[in-house]
């Protein structure tokens, strides 16, 4: 009994800071970044968190940025937030419906597992994409985006 109440003492916290944000994609800025508006009209930039794709203006940008458009702009989708970045945006997993969107750009070619996510599942989903030239892969010299970032600025 004692271990129980420690153990929900101890995820109390945690359970209190999970949190998901639902509503409609109105802007999709490039492949791995959107802006939800939710139900007060409140609009909140996304950053597809665990995934990095192309950069706009970088090979593949502008088809990862078309690839995410298709999935889910104008869609009502729901949110887990896991964070904020640096600038601010809310990081999170887009899911519509069941479908993990993040998940879904990795597998379909049109982003990487970021740098410093060790997320098993994406790393095996980059690799099949990456095995069967998927996307980006097509391009048997393609740059991630934060060597591209990095070469850029």
């Amino acid at each position: 009994m004692r271990k129980s109440i420690l153990v929900l003492l101890f995820l109390f916290p945690i359970l209190l800071s999970a949190q998901t944000l639902k509503g409609k994609v109105v802007r999709v800025s490039d492949g791995d970044t959107v802006v939800l508006l939710d139900a007060d009209n409140t609009q909140h930039k996304i950053r597809l968190n665990g995934i990095d794709a192309p950069e706009n203006g970088q090979p593949y940008g502008d088809k990862s940025k078309e690839y995410l458009s298709n999935l889910i702009a104008g869609k009502e989708v729901a949110v887990e937030v896991k964070g904020k970045d640096q600038y601010k945006r809310i990081l999170g997993v887009v899911y519509l419906g069941d479908t993990n969107i993040n998940a879904e750009m990795i597998r379909a070619g049109y982003a990487w597992n970021y740098k410093y996510s060790k997320d098993k599942y994406y790393i095996k989903l980059q690799e099949k994409a990456k095995a069967e030239k998927k996307g980006l892969w097509k391009d048997k010299n393609a740059v991630d985006p934060w060597q591209w970032r990095k070469n850029k600025y």
